[in-house]
């Protein structure tokens, strides 16, 4: 028998890099959950993918709503990010954030999906003791109003907790 605690899988799926303060908000839920005073052991997984599979004019409606007008040209003149370029931006991301979630010293493992993150996601639910999904997306606003975002279908697949999170905000989705 083991002294060592054993420690839950928080499983994080994010589009972003996640910063200093996106960690601090991200520990705040799990640092003492149950509020007994002692600190739940728990290990981080990211997921971070190469294809986010944005709808055209989702896309546009976002950058539009948020000033990003570059971004909302090149979405509707067809600029794509090639296969290289979406693995590259991915592997930045999860570098950042693994990094960011050492730098609080938590234990953290991750990788890149190539596929649907919603099966990514289901598989490890699957495979590992997952206590939680944490979901970290910027603000979508079409499918966070429709329901179609990331977070709205992993609860409707995923037998454990989803929480969804706002990049660079306390905010949740």
């Amino acid at each position: 028998m083991s002294s060592e605690p054993s420690s839950d899988v928080v499983l994080i799926l994010t589009e972003a890099a996640l910063s200093a303060d996106d960690v601090e908000h991200v520990l705040d839920v799990y640092r003492d959950p149950d509020g007994d005073g002692v600190p739940d052991p728990v290990r981080f997984r990211l997921l971070v993918p190469t294809q986010t599979d944005r709808h055209l004019l989702a896309a546009i409606m976002d950058h539009l709503g948020s000033g990003e007008l570059r971004q909302a040209w090149a979405d509707l003149t067809g600029h794509r990010p090639t296969a290289a370029e979406a693995q590259a931006r991915a592997a930045e991301t999860l570098a950042t954030s693994i990094a960011a979630l050492r730098d609080a010293a938590m234990p953290v493992e991750g990788g890149i999906t190539q596929d649907d993150p919603l099966a990514a996601l289901r598989s490890a639910v699957e495979v590992e003791d997952v206590r939680e999904v944490v979901v970290i997306t910027y603000p979508h606003a079409l499918p966070d109003t429709f329901h179609t975002d990331w977070a709205s279908r992993a609860r409707d697949v995923l037998s454990v907790p989803v929480l969804h999170l706002y990049a660079g905000t306390s905010e949740v989705g």
